[in-house]
């Protein structure tokens, strides 16, 4: 057997020369035009295609060996692949090829009185260090969002998808070689030594430029604490649905069962139903009543109690957890006001919506609750870098530096100053 001590060094080893081989790959893709990046990219989401029954059996391993673990059902939803989920993978890397290339976008130019011309040029960061757990779509979507931004791509997935990652990832690199692009601009760490995600957060010698972690509490944490390089995040996803008095019922019911029952495992689902106490009478039974019958645990307060005999008692601490599970909390407010507060107490700046009818409280709403995507008169489970229009996200950051929201292509790019002068000098 071999030692720890062998397998930690073997990892060590393995890592430094992904960093290396990454740096090298950065430098390549900077350049690369678009033509390059795009056939990449349509290459792989072909190959993905016909190699359909592959990343199938693949799959199958990994959600065989996550339910003998005894995984929770929201768990292995997540890792669960079909041909209609693999066939969605594909069309989203046609997608991200299909948007603007972000390289080289001035986004904005001047002329100072001396002459000097000067522009601020869109560049990539570099080195992106993704780290997932149970999503092999990720695997997708990182490689190609990295590759469309000109950055290389250092992949870490979870142990348990492991498999499918691997069958996604050789599609994606047949895409590189096919357009002579470094077959290291999208790397996949094999090992499933957990040190190896240490030497990433530490940055790997100064390889990587920034790190996504793309996960449960307890991997992001981990990543928040422990990165020595910037880190693009979300701790969780505390979402909240608020119906005002002056909601329309029937689009109040569809929109809050879609934001709670879609999927209940991402991080866009709603945890939290906060309705107006002002509303008319039936608002709150029709609201639970829909909820329960579509195959939610409601846990409410006195109100929500009484509106359903069905209703668990909520617990304080009912109010504050991502579940991502088909439980939700139900609390009365008075208005919009108390509804902002309340979120602003519970939330994790992640995503909130409000349904009514009446302009000036959801504009009130949208402007006063902080946080990274905000929504009026629709689901929260549209915090999603596709349905923007990203072509796909690597995640949803709830920062306020640099990237907020979906990261899609244009967050993962920096700026440069271009200054074009004609022998101007600085006087003394």
């Amino acid at each position: 057997m071999q030692k720890a001590t062998d397998i930690h060094e073997a990892t060590a080893t393995l890592m430094r020369g992904i960093g290396v081989a990454a740096r090298e790959a950065a430098h390549a893709l900077a350049l690369a035009p678009r033509a390059a990046k795009d056939k990449a990219l349509t290459t792989a989401a072909q190959a993905i295609r016909r190699d359909t029954a592959k990343i199938l059996a693949a799959n199958a391993r990994d959600v065989e060996a996550t339910r003998a673990a005894g995984r929770p059902a929201s768990f292995v939803d997540r890792l669960v692949l079909n041909e209609k989920r693999v066939a969605a993978i594909a069309q989203g890397l046609e997608e991200v090829a299909a948007l603007a290339d972000p390289v080289g976008t001035v986004l904005a130019d001047w002329t100072r009185p001396n002459g000097l011309r000067i522009q601020r040029v869109r560049v990539p960061i570099g080195v992106i260090g993704i780290i997932y757990e149970s999503r092999p779509n990720v695997t997708a979507d990182a490689g190609a969002l990295s590759l469309k931004s000109g950055n290389a791509a250092i992949l870490r997935g979870g142990s348990d998808s492991h498999h499918s990652s691997l069958a996604i990832h050789a599609c994606l690199v047949e895409g590189l070689m096919a357009a002579g692009l470094p077959a290291a601009a999208i790397q996949y760490v094999e090992t499933t030594d957990r040190d190896a995600v240490g030497h990433m957060l530490a940055g790997l010698d100064g390889a990587i430029d920034v790190i996504v972690p793309r996960g449960g509490k307890g991997l992001v944490a981990r990543v928040q604490d422990e990165a020595r390089v910037p880190v693009f995040a979300h701790l969780e996803g505390i979402c909240h649905t608020y119906v005002d008095a002056a909601a329309d019922l029937d689009m109040a019911r569809t929109v809050v069962v879609n934001a709670k029952m879609r999927r209940t495992g991402v991080c866009g689902a709603t945890e939290c139903l906060l309705v107006d106490r002002n509303a008319p009478g039936s608002y709150l039974p029709e609201l639970v009543r829909t909820l329960i019958e579509a195959g939610a645990e409601v846990r409410g307060d006195a109100a929500a109690q009484a509106a359903d005999p069905r209703v668990k008692v909520a617990a304080p601490e009912d109010f504050g957890p991502e579940v991502l599970d088909a439980v939700i909390a139900v609390k009365t407010v008075d208005g919009v006001g108390e509804a902002i507060g309340h979120i602003a107490r519970y939330g994790s700046q992640h995503t909130d919506a409000i349904v009514t009818a009446d302009e000036a409280a959801a504009e009130r709403f949208l402007s006063e609750v902080d946080s990274a995507i905000v929504l009026w008169n629709t689901s929260t489970q549209f915090a999603d870098g596709g349905e923007f229009g990203f072509g796909a996200e690597i995640g949803i950051a709830t920062g306020k530096l640099h990237a907020r929201g979906p990261v899609g292509v244009e967050q993962l790019t920096s700026f440069k100053y271009v200054v074009r002068g004609n022998g101007q000098i600085r006087p003394v």
